[in-house]
């Protein structure tokens, strides 16, 4: 029983030990526009880097390729 509540102890003492892991300010950086940032080798064909209207177009035509709905009929 003795050796029971020394491990349940040291357990429980065992969380009080981590670190914490909070971001600071210098390892975070604001998120972009997802339509204003593309590396070449992963832009689709046709696009330009900016291009909000056509970058929701391509988004709406890849949704279309993946129903399934569509597929079928």
């Amino acid at each position: 029983m003795k050796a029971a509540c020394v491990v349940m102890l040291l357990c429980a003492l065992a969380g009080c030990s981590e670190k914490p892991q909070n971001m600071s300010a210098s390892s975070s950086k604001p998120d972009g526009k997802p339509w204003q940032g593309v590396q070449d080798p992963y832009a689709a064909k046709g696009w330009d880097k900016g291009d909000k209207a056509r970058w929701e177009t391509q988004l709406r035509q890849r949704a279309q390729t993946q129903n399934e709905y569509v597929k079928t009929n």
